[in-house]
């Protein structure tokens, strides 16, 4: 299993940052592979990691055209700036 990890400064969120964030999670989960998304925002700093199976699902993930549309945004209004760290999850522990 592989974690996408996006570290962000926001610049501006706004309702359509709102909706495109909701629909680039439902795209990722339905059609990409996408296991599990988890977002937060504190202050002016974001926090999103998402889970895959395989670094092809990634691959295609990032390169879909809604997601390139909404990265451009990020970069030119959403974001002062960010960061992606793709992992690969060596061991997990879960306590119920």
């Amino acid at each position: 299993m592989f974690a996408v990890i996006f570290n962000a400064q926001i610049n501006e969120l706004d309702a359509e940052y709102a909706a495109t964030a909701e629909r680039m999670r439902k795209l990722a989960t339905s059609r990409y592979g996408c296991v599990e998304f988890i977002a937060c925002t504190e202050g002016s700093r974001e926090i999103a990691i998402s889970y895959w199976n395989s670094l092809e699902q990634i691959r295609a993930w990032k390169t879909n055209p809604e997601h390139l549309r909404a990265q451009a945004l990020g970069k030119s209004k959403w974001y002062k700036s960010y960061q992606v760290r793709i992992v690969e999850v060596v061991r997990q522990y879960d306590a119920k």
